[in-house]
């Protein structure tokens, strides 16, 4: 069987061969390399009147990079999840703690005793 002789096939409207006459002429660009903690290289081209960033997220691993190959920055150090206890542990001592529910359970106390309890 044959292939069709529809030599557009599978083309989108308006493909074909372009070359810069058609396009314009591309802006001129300047390449830079950054180097991330992983030792990754990456390329990045931009434009040669953009102002480069001193940082740039690696495509490889997600870490920063900077265009000093020697001293590339660290990576960032990631706090684990803390749960609600943990901050209020970081706010209060143990002793104002004890006190605080020491306080809480003579309230509850109390109103047993006299018969108002809320719920």
């Amino acid at each position: 069987m044959a292939g069709g002789g529809n030599a557009i096939r599978g083309s989108r409207v308006g493909a074909g061969p372009m070359g810069e006459a058609e396009r314009g002429e591309a802006a001129p660009r300047q390449a830079v390399t950054y180097f991330c903690s992983n030792d990754h290289r990456s390329v990045v081209a931009f434009s040669v009147e953009a102002t480069v960033p001193e940082s740039w997220d690696c495509p490889k691993c997600g870490l920063p990079a900077s265009m000093d190959s020697d001293n590339p920055p660290p990576a960032p150090k990631i706090e684990p999840y803390k749960t609600h206890l943990a901050y209020v542990k970081e706010r209060r001592s143990d002793k104002e703690a004890a006190d605080i529910l020491d306080e809480a359970l003579q309230l509850l106390r109390s109103r047993r005793k006299s018969g108002d309890l809320i719920f």
